[in-house]
């Protein structure tokens, strides 16, 4: 199958599962992100569990992983990109390359929140 057809149908069915698993259970814990922190748990555990099924075994075909890794996931949670890449530095020895990732990550996303909610203040005459 096309691999763009893939990604597109993997996405929705990632994005709508993200708003109804994600929305279901922060609704019932409206002043703490729980519905994200358990999309981000779930996206990477799948991603990890699909991504290393995939090299020890082989038992993944190609078109299979491009739609749940890529579609799915890509839109279910960036996180799990995140988290894979992220792990895999620290499990090959690159310990100032994943100390590099995972602060300017953490870092660059506050900061770019941070410059968005500055940028509406200030084209709203706010700030």
């Amino acid at each position: 199958m096309n691999p763009i057809i893939l990604v597109a149908l993997g996405g929705a069915i990632g994005a709508v599962l993200r708003y109804i698993l994600g929305g279901f259970v922060q609704s019932s814990f409206a002043s703490f992100p729980f519905g994200t922190i358990l999309i981000n748990f779930t996206g990477t555990l799948t991603l990890g569990t699909i991504m290393y099924l995939s090299e020890y075994s082989g038992g993944i075909p190609p078109d299979a992983r491009l739609f749940i890794t890529i579609g799915v996931l890509g839109a279910y949670t960036s996180m799990s990109t995140f988290g894979y890449e992220t792990f895999r530095l620290l499990e090959s020895g690159e310990t100032l390359n994943f100390a590099l990732n995972f602060l300017a990550t953490n870092i660059l996303v506050l900061i770019g929140v941070y410059l968005g909610r500055a940028l509406v203040l200030k084209l709203a005459g706010v700030y």
